[in-house]
């Protein structure tokens, strides 16, 4: 194994991946909705750099083949978890369930990555054939957007409830409903708190749909080397 900077830089991804959870169990809310925002954020930005500086500097390995996509993955299925963990769960009217809203793009993504990985690893070296689409890459691209975005709205959704302590029921829903005048500071926050939400949930229901997508071709490629020999 070569200790090139990619190489680095994808194990860090790989590191910091369960780090995105523990920091829950470690730390105090915010604090640790902060760094597992910082921690994601940074994740996905080493999954461009160490591509691109693998291939400008001709770095390219079979460690970082190899350890790159385990690391993307595991990103991806422990921030969706946390996620799902933290808002995907309903405890109105004294029952738990499990919300729609959140519940089937998470299983989308998450059963899709499951089987690409299991027909890659029965397809052993004709899954070469199986290449990252360009398509792919916008699905891992919106993924990532759309989990900071969910991230960065518990955190909205944090400051929002703590200033709202002290604050009478009409103050709150006033709060709530966007009517909250300037002098009180209030506004970016609702703001914030608002779109994060939205943007984060339709991007979280696009990558489910791209991902959905790119599964099924990668099943169909896959199709030729399932058949059985004649």
């Amino acid at each position: 194994m070569r200790w090139t900077l990619p190489n680095i830089l994808t194990l860090v991804r790989l590191v910091a991946a369960p780090m995105v959870a523990l920091v829950y169990v470690l730390l105090p809310r915010p604090f640790s909705d902060w760094i597992a925002l910082i921690l994601f954020m940074s994740a996905s930005l080493t999954d461009y750099l160490d591509g691109l500086l693998a291939r400008r500097w001709e770095q390219e390995t079979r460690f970082g083949a190899m350890l790159d996509p385990i690391a993307d993955k595991a990103m991806v299925v422990i921030a969706l978890a946390v996620l799902l963990a933290l808002y995907g769960v309903d405890f109105a009217a004294g029952s738990i369930a499990l919300k729609p809203l959140y519940l089937v793009p998470i299983l989308v993504i998450l059963f899709r990555e499951i089987f690409v990985s299991g027909l890659r690893e029965f397809l052993g070296a004709s899954a070469k054939e199986l290449k990252v689409t360009r398509l792919a890459k916008w699905k891992t691209t919106v993924q990532m957007f759309a989990i900071g975005l969910l991230f960065c709205w518990g955190l909205f959704a944090h400051y929002l409830w703590a200033l709202s302590l002290g604050m009478d029921a009409a103050m709150v829903e006033s709060i709530l409903a966007g009517e909250v005048e300037d002098e009180f500071n209030l506004n970016w926050i609702l703001f914030g708190y608002q779109w994060s939400e939205l943007l984060g949930v339709v991007l979280l229901w696009l990558a489910a749909l791209l991902t959905a997508i790119t599964g099924w071709e990668y099943f169909r490629k896959a199709l030729p080397y399932l058949k059985e020999p004649s």
